[in-house]
């Protein structure tokens, strides 16, 4: 249980660092202008339209889920080797 605290509090600070750094970043750029010869489409039907931002979440989530998972096994699997090894040194005495 140790190493999933380790492992949420490092996840944690990232993203507590790394997101106002985003947002400086981006704050930061110029607004960009399209091209002369960018014609915006008006007349685009609503179904040809893709939100993104529950794609991007949806993404997100699933690799932090996969992440959190895959750390939760390797916590179980160093336990089950810790008790292995208490067991090996109990016997050697």
């Amino acid at each position: 249980m140790k190493v999933i605290r380790q492992a949420v509090v490092v996840a944690a600070v990232t993203m507590a660092l790394a997101l106002p750094a985003v947002a400086l970043a981006k704050a930061a750029q110029p607004p960009q202008q399209p091209p002369a010869d960018f014609v915006p489409v008006d007349n685009a039907p609503p179904g040809e339209q893709i939100p993104a931002m529950p794609l991007l979440g949806a993404a997100y989530g699933f690799m932090w889920v996969g992440m959190l998972g895959y750390v939760f096994t390797l916590a179980r699997r160093l336990q089950k080797v810790e008790a292995e090894i208490t067991d090996l040194e109990s016997r050697r005495k």
